[in-house]
């Protein structure tokens, strides 16, 4: 059970980190919009390192929560379904890119704990794809998993850089393509 002080740490710095970026937020401005006391927050997060850390952890939870939710049906249309609904995400007012691209962009560091974090992250994002397109009996689901997340980040880096219309009007056909033709009913 997460105590009420640590969720709202963790809740504030999500807004913070997301909004301006990590490095520019400081520790003393999340226990003030937090309003909670400067050992609380040590407490619950050693460093800030640990708050990023759990930060993009539990955005990772947030994320695997939504594939939850993917509809039932064919794998095909379940990846496609995903991909649109990160286009409906893309094009909300305040996008701000991907909260792991972004993470990742501060730590360059493979091997520091936020890293590993993003990388846990996208391997799981991969292995679900992976799964989605055995089940549809895609005759290359390791390459086209890997592809598919060129084009995961192309879209999440789209959305913040490009006009967001053109990028989610992209989406299926790119998407499309990349599956190749649909099995026809025998």
């Amino acid at each position: 059970m997460t105590s009420p002080a640590r969720q709202r740490i963790l809740d504030t710095a999500t807004r913070l980190f997301y909004a301006e970026g990590v490095r520019s937020v400081g520790i003393d401005r999340i226990i003030a919009e937090a309003a909670v006391a400067k050992a609380t927050f040590y407490h619950h997060f050693p460093s800030k390192d640990d708050l990023v850390t759990a930060y993009v952890e539990d955005q990772g939870r947030l994320q695997r929560a939504l594939a939850d939710e993917l509809p039932e049906g064919p794998g095909r249309e379940r990846l496609l379904v995903m991909f649109e609904r990160m286009g409906e995400f893309g094009s909300l007012p305040g996008y701000r890119g991907c909260p792991f691209i972004n993470a990742a962009a501060e730590y360059p560091d493979r091997s520091h704990p936020v890293r590993r974090a993003v990388a846990v992250y996208r391997e799981w994002f991969r292995d679900l794809m992976l799964g989605l397109l055995e089940e549809a009996g895609h005759p290359a689901p390791d390459r086209t998993a890997d592809i598919l997340m060129i084009v995961r980040d192309g879209v999440a880096v789209g959305f913040d850089l490009d006009d967001p219309a053109v990028v989610r009007a992209s989406i299926r056909e790119t998407v499309t393509r990349v599956l190749g033709p649909a099995e026809q009913p025998a």
